[in-house]
Parts: C-alpha cells; sequence; structure tokens
C-alpha cells in the first residue's frame, strides 16, 4: 500500500500525505516508546510510500533525529527530511515582544543545521525550519541572511516555520514576504483556526502547509477518556491535565454521534479532514508502531472527506483557552 503525494508549495517536492512525526520516538515527553518499535515503524512507513519525515533537535535532544537518520540512510527510497530549530532561549512558545536576536541569532541557526546534519548523518536537510515564530521577526535580525548562507553551503534546500496555533495570523508577514517555503501549523477537527486566513494566503503564495496534531495528541483517538490515565511525565499528563479528559471526551462522543460512528473510528475521520483542506501539502502524524503506521496508510488511501461529512465536523470547532 503506498500513500497518496501532494506538492509542498514551491519546494516543488513531491510528498505523501502521510507525513511521520517524529515527536513521539524521541524518547522525552512520549513516554513509551522502544528504539526497536521506533525504527520499525519509520520502515513500515516508508515501505509503505511515506516520504516525509518531521523531527527536531529538540526532540530528546537529538535523539529522534539519530533513528530518522538510521532509517532514511538504510531505504532505497527518497525522503525528505525536515527538522527544526529550537529556540537559544528556550522560551517556548515566542510572544510579541520577544527579540529575535534573543531566540534565533544566525550563529545559533548554523551550528543547531550542522549538529542536526550530525545527528541525522545527512549532507543536507530538506526543510530546516524554526520551532517558534511571531511576524515581529520578519525584518529584523540576522536569521534570514544565515538561513542564505546555509541554502548557498547546500546545508538545507528549504526553509520553514513552525508556528503557536492560536494566533494562526502571526505568520502572515511571513508568508506574504517570500522567505519562507512552508509552515507548520496545528490543524484539527477540534483547530480550524487556519482555515480562515492562514490557508488561503499560503495558497497564494504557494507555500507548503504542513499539518501536525491532526489527532488532538491522542484526543481525536476515541482513546482518551475521563478515567484514561498517562505515564508520569507524559506530556499528555499536563495536555489532558484537570478536567480535560472528560471534556475532550464528552464532545469526542458528540462527533461521533453526529456522524454515527464508534468513537475508535474517528482517528481515520480526523486524518482524512485534515487532507479535506486543498491548502494541506502533508499530515505528519506521530507514529510509534507499525499498527498505527499501518492505520493511518489505510486511513489516508480512502481519500478527502465527503462535503456532507465535513459540514457536519465544521460545526465540531472547539475554541479552548491560549494556555490549553
Amino acid at each position: 500500500m503506498s500513500t497518496p503525494t501532494r506538492r509542498l508549495g514551491r519546494t516543488g517536492l513531491t510528498v505523501s500525505e502521510l507525513g511521520f512525526g517524529a515527536w513521539g520516538i524521541g524518547g522525552a515527553h512520549w513516554i513509551g516508546a522502544q528504539d526497536g518499535g521506533s525504527l520499525a515503524a519509520l520502515r513500515e512507513a516508508i515501505d509503505g510510500g511515506v516520504n516525509f519525515i518531521d523531527t527536531a533537535l529538540a526532540y530528546g535532544d537529538g535523539h529522534s533525529e539519530e533513528l530518522v537518520g538510521t532509517a532514511v540512510r538504510a531505504s532505497a527510497q527518497s525522503v525528505a527530511v525536515a527538522t527544526k530549530v529550537p529556540p537559544a532561549n528556550g522560551r517556548w512558545p515566542a510572544s510579541p515582544g520577544d527579540a529575535v536576536g534573543e531566540m534565533y541569532p544566525g550563529s545559533w541557526i548554523v551550528s543547531c543545521t550542522e549538529r542536526s546534519l550530525a545527528n541525522l548523518g545527512l549532507d543536507t536537510i530538506d526543510v530546516q525550519q524554526l520551532h517558534t515564530w511571531t511576524d515581529d521577526w520578519v525584518a529584523h535580525g540576522d536569521w534570514a541572511d544565515a538561513v542564505a548562507t546555509l541554502r548557498a553551503q547546500g546545508k538545507i534546500r528549504f526553509f520553514g516555520v513552525s508556528i503557536r496555533n492560536f494566533d494562526p495570523g502571526s505568520v502572515l508577514a511571513l508568508v506574504q514576504s517570500g522567505l519562507v517555503d512552508t509552515v507548520q501549523v496545528i490543524y484539527n477537527v477540534f483547530e480550524q483556526g487556519p482555515d480562515a486566513e492562514l490557508f488561503p494566503a499560503a495558497a497564494r503564495e504557494d507555500v507548503g502547509i504542513i499539518v501536525r496534531v491532526p489527532l488532538d495528541e491522542g484526543g481525536l483517538t476515541g482513546r482518551v477518556r475521563p478515567d484514561t490515565e498517562f505515564p508520569p511525565g507524559d506530556f499528555r499528563e499536563r495536555y489532558f491535565r484537570e478536567d480535560r479528559r472528560a471534556q475532550t471526551w464528552e464532545r469526542v462522543e458528540a462527533i461521533a454521534s453526529d456522524l454515527r460512528i464508534d468513537p475508535l473510528e474517528l482517528p481515520a475521520v480526523a486524518l482524512r479532514f485534515c487532507l479535506s483542506a486543498p491548502a494541506v501539502s502533508t499530515v505528519i502524524a506521530g507514529m510509534r508502531t507499525s499498527e498505527n503506521v499501518r492505520r493511518n496508510l489505510a486511513a489516508v488511501a480512502q481519500g478527502p472527506l465527503p462535503q456532507e461529512t465535513l459540514d457536519v465536523l465544521r460545526r465540531h470547532a472547539w475554541q479552548r483557552p491560549p494556555d490549553w
């Protein structure tokens, strides 16, 4: 089975609609991944036609990059690898007023890129991204010079940013500037905000859209219920803190009821929802097991959702507070 493909904006890269999100295999934040299983999932994905993998230097302090590099180097298939430069001052997320010279000085971007290349064991990064962004930075700092230098040296091919979800307008000036090839953003049944301005702007400028968190960190899998427990230290323990599990489950039940499906059928619907937006190039789902890979490949192979299903899902957008 192979996954359908789309253009990644003006990069000209043809990427699989299903991408591999490699945060969960980094060994931190998401507890439970074993390297053997992670490598098996990566191999299963690549063999199934997944040719776009997104990782970051911050994922397990480079461990995710090391695993991705191992799988990519061992494959005969051409795979595009995207990674990210963390903020130099460790401030996540970026806020208006943060100085780009403190967050992303040019020398830091260069040194992080070289570290990522070493972790990956590759000569070139297909898409290098800044792990945070605010449009206050468009005309300031030396980040753009560093990106241009890395391109000229052949260390990166294309450049993108990953943005804070609750203000997708924070990247519009960058999209219109011509300085960016891709934007990575949270988009799912609950978080539909990018539809309003970001997706139309990206389509006009031919900027590739990389969708992350298509299953709301597990909330849209039908497996996060009021009594669900996560391992100590797991990212989801904080994400679904207090009554958030109950809130999420209530909304999942409502979606399943409206669609007349079992809640456990929701992951396939959620993936197809993301790919029903024409501006989206690829959806990077976290896949820590081969079973996850096979299930997601089967879902994506079904294609975009019919309009009547999209109309139902539009009613389930969820305006959550910025500190969610």
